[in-house]
């Protein structure tokens, strides 16, 4: 039992409320990089086919210090991810099952302990004149395996402008897994698509996505930059399109660029043809600022788009656009549509 001067001594010391806070915090800091640990060192992985001694995941991983992997393995267990005893086997717990069969969830401890926090470890060294960082060119995968998270708020308002234009060829710019273009294709049967992602990684995710729906046939990925790709109009862009998708890539463009770019995808537009973009905003909400802190970071001049300066863009590069819809509540997420004029 904590004696009464104990607790009084505490209360009275600093910002209690505070300090709980930090704790509290911190705690939950240590389950997230520790989760994180559990997937990228294959330990995860290693009991998905069942359950495993210390021996067993040696070998499995690779490992040669077991002694230091049973602690490991015992400070997973505590976070609820595995469940067994010393000296017996391991096995993953429904919590451990779901990190290795939800890729979402797997994403996410991927990405919160690595360069969401990274950022800020590493920005003591940048604000001193340090490299910019390179998360955007080297986690492209990952950033795409993440960004699926926001799909099932994206695809039903994308779905419906898709059947409402009675799109026959769509574009999906910065397809990413190729999410978006397998449902612009389900939803429009006479559709053909192209999509496109100067990431080769993301690229080959896209192509996956459109052979396991069985839509590889009626759409083609391409690997390259749009803004070079739409000055040359060769092959699957030669021919306008009546509907295009620029989803989560605004933000990747300098601001002093973005005109350039929409300008390029109107020209891929056929007159009255739609854009449908989606974007996170400048907001001040704290994932906003955060992103644009993480994008700010970045080699390549990237941040997030002011709304307003954002339809002024849209308007001078031959757009009608429509007013922004945020995609849920309190979200820093838009999306909008706009009609190509002429």
């Amino acid at each position: 039992m904590i004696s009464t001067r104990a607790l009084w001594t505490l209360a009275r010391a600093g910002n209690l409320r505070a300090r709980v806070r930090a704790n509290r915090e911190g705690v939950t800091a240590i389950r997230l990089h520790l989760a994180g640990a559990a997937v990228d060192t294959g330990l995860l992985d290693s009991l998905a086919a069942g359950p495993a001694t210390v021996g067993d995941l040696a070998r499995r991983m690779a490992v040669e210090d077991e002694v230091l992997l049973t602690a490991f393995v015992r400070v997973v267990a505590s976070a609820g991810l595995v469940r067994g005893q010393d000296g017996g086997s391991w096995e993953l717990t429904a919590h451990g099952r779901a990190v290795v069969d939800d890729d979402l969830v797997r994403a996410a401890y991927q990405a919160f302990p690595g360069f969401h926090t990274g950022l800020y470890r590493d920005l003591r060294k940048q604000l001193a004149g340090g490299p910019p960082r390179r998360d955007v060119v080297e986690q492209g995968a990952l950033i795409a395996r993440i960004s699926a998270g926001f799909q099932p708020f994206v695809l039903g308002r994308l779905t419906g402008s898709v059947a409402e234009h009675r799109a026959r060829r769509v574009l999906d710019i910065g397809c990413g897994a190729g999410l978006q273009l397998a449902a612009m294709l389900e939803a429009a049967p006479e559709a053909v698509g192209v999509g496109i992602d100067a990431d080769a990684d993301t690229a080959a995710l896209a192509e996956q996505t459109l052979r396991d729906r069985k839509l590889d046939g009626r759409a083609a990925v391409l690997r390259a930059d749009l803004r070079e790709a739409a000055q040359e109009r060769s092959g699957p862009l030669a021919e306008p399109f009546d509907f295009v998708v620029l989803a989560n890539v605004v933000y990747y463009v300098p601001a002093d660029e973005r005109g350039t770019l929409l300008r390029d995808v109107a020209s891929l537009l056929a007159p009255g043809g739609m854009l449908f973009l989606v974007t996170s905003v400048a907001a001040p909400q704290l994932f906003s600022r955060h992103f644009d802190l993480l994008l700010r970071a970045q080699e390549g001049r990237m941040e997030l788009p002011d709304t307003g300066e954002l339809l002024a863009q849209l308007a001078g590069a031959g757009f009608d656009p429509a007013q922004p819809r945020p995609l849920a509540p309190g979200a820093p997420v838009v999306t909008l549509t706009a009609v190509r004029t002429g």
